[in-house]
């Protein structure tokens, strides 16, 4: 997958801005890196080098958002990509929008389902389980548990379980 012209080079930079932007919301590396190389968009070295081209140029930013970092494209890069997205090739944007369709959804869900634990005293964790959707808060739940073991469960089944455990705890709450 090697490049050997400049051009090329500006394309596949092009194209990773609109992969970041036709997110539609903060995506993080790990995303990013999972989705270009599960469709074989361009090796791990040249999405990493681009990225941190991409962010030396202020086109993409490396933000913090509850405890992970994302990208977001800037108004710089979206500028860049509304000016030069007709170099991008019409059939190459076809297929990444059909691939982000199908990607999207799970990506949705792991940002907006979130949970995690910190350790406040010997025997004593916080968990923390949210869920938001379009940036307005459903779920803000903070439980106080006795050892590292429950907070890790509870996290783990909040995570596989989250519009089964939401609906109980509301129909509890209702009865």
């Amino acid at each position: 997958m090697f490049t050997d012209n400049s051009q090329q080079l500006a394309r596949f930079k092009l194209l990773l801005l609109y992969i970041i932007h036709r997110f539609g919301f903060p995506v993080s590396n790990t995303q990013l890196t999972q989705f270009v190389l599960e469709n074989d968009i361009m090796d791990y070295f040249m999405l990493q080098q681009f990225l941190s081209e991409l962010e030396d140029s202020k086109f993409v930013t490396n933000e913090s958002s509850d405890k992970k970092h994302v990208l977001v494209i800037t108004d710089a890069g979206k500028n860049t990509l509304n000016y030069f997205i007709n170099h991008i090739p019409k059939s190459k944007i076809e297929h990444i929008d059909q691939l982000l369709n199908v990607q999207k959804e799970k990506f949705i869900l792991d940002a907006q389902v979130t949970a995690d634990y910190v350790k406040l005293k010997d025997n004593e964790y916080l968990v923390k389980l949210k869920v938001t959707e379009n940036d307005l808060l459903i779920v803000n739940l903070e439980l106080g548990v006795t050892s590292n073991k429950q907070a890790k469960q509870i996290c783990k089944r909040w995570l596989e379980n989250t519009p089964n455990l939401y609906n109980q705890i509301i129909n509890m709450l209702v009865e």
